[in-house]
């Protein structure tokens, strides 16, 4: 374990009325059920909680629950990426239809050349998703599904026919998927035990895992809330209907306490080449010429590294901000991308305004 990076968690101060302040006035923004925030500036750690983990139920969010990570899951994948490219089991140029000639895929002719790094950077030329049919058929709870199998069945639905033509930027799901697939076939094992080896452990990230938080029936741990088709507003019990399908692990379907998220960012932040060497770090950092997206973050012109994730259920946002130099994050059990991305991201920019400088 790189114990300098784990032991961030360890720096907890009391806490803060400042951040629950900034959590409850996101929580007024957003009319969502809960809200948690957090950063990480000058080695001191803040966690902010407001209202409660599922609505019309008494349980309030506490510091340390749970937050579904949606598509933040696809910096966590680009790093495992990095690990194994170090180790020599793949490299960034190495293409799906090398990795993947063993599995019996019918594969595009325009994507057989697509790279890992083209994958993770979503200039591939994937699709952006399987169809609608490909995600009802791949539905369960994480407990009942084999995810390898399931990201067979996933590749034969989005490998036949590109998205696009390789080189433009066109965001997809789809991509981390197979790049996914890429990396169990060069290291021998499932995405899920070389995240848990590779990025979860060494990184200190000891409460993520999968899918929905918590156990159906009990008030444990956050739900994800969403409207309903005829309208309406509630929450979804873990599994099946909770989430996208469990073989998409690697484009979106990560939770862990947002303390955690932060020792994430940390790393990012402070580069230790006890972790990754100076020029993967690079290499997950630097957008290609003329655009804003690396590998598994947005850049912005200041350097911040940033993204966002929503399941429909939950929406969540991270930053390391490079004026400030702060790991910082905030999140809402709520899926309605339209109410709660501007709060949530103003909830950033509070957390930032009132850095240690």
């Amino acid at each position: 374990m790189i114990t300098l990076i784990a032991a961030v968690a360890l720096l907890a101060a009391d806490p803060d009325a400042g951040v629950d302040a900034i959590a409850q006035d996101l929580l007024d923004a957003t009319g969502s059920p809960g809200a948690a925030v957090a950063r990480l500036c000058g080695g001191r750690l803040e966690e902010g909680v407001a209202g409660v983990r599922i609505a019309g139920r008494e349980a309030p969010v506490e510091p340390g629950d749970l937050w579904h990570m949606g598509s933040n899951t696809k910096a966590m994948t680009a790093t495992l990426a990095a690990r194994l490219v170090e180790q020599g089991a793949i490299d960034w140029s190495t293409t799906l239809g090398e990795s993947l000639a063993g599995l019996d895929l019918d594969i595009a002719e325009s994507l057989r050349d697509a790279t890992l790094e083209a994958l993770l950077s979503h200039r591939s030329g994937m699709m952006a998703n399987a169809g609608p049919v490909t995600a009802v058929r791949l539905s369960g709870a994480d407990a009942d599904r084999d995810v390898r199998a399931d990201r067979l069945v996933y590749a034969r639905a989005v490998l036949a026919e590109p998205g696009g033509p390789r080189g433009e930027f066109l965001y997809s799901n789809a991509g981390y998927v197979i790049a996914a697939m890429m990396l169990e076939q060069a290291a021998g094992l499932g995405y899920e035990a070389l995240m848990a080896r590779e990025v979860f452990a060494p990184l200190g990230m000891d409460g993520a895992g999968w899918g929905p938080p918590g156990v159906r029936g009990e008030a444990d741990q956050p739900r994800g809330h969403r409207s309903g088709l005829f309208g309406g507003f509630g929450p979804r019990e873990p599994g099946g209907g909770a989430d996208n399908p469990p073989a998409m692990n690697p484009a979106g379907r990560a939770h862990l306490p947002l303390v955690d998220l932060l020792d994430f960012l940390i790393a990012h932040r402070d580069q230790p080449e006890s972790y990754l060497g100076a020029h993967s770090w690079a290499r997950l950092h630097t957008p290609p010429e003329g655009g804003n997206y690396a590998l598994g973050w947005g850049v912005t012109q200041d350097g911040s590294l940033l993204h966002a994730g929503s399941n429909t259920m939950w929406f969540a946002r991270m930053r390391v901000d490079a004026e400030s130099g702060c790991a910082l994050a905030a999140a809402v059990n709520d899926g309605r991308s339209d109410i709660v991305s501007g709060p949530v991201n103003d909830a950033l920019e509070s957390l930032a305004g009132r850095a240690e400088r």
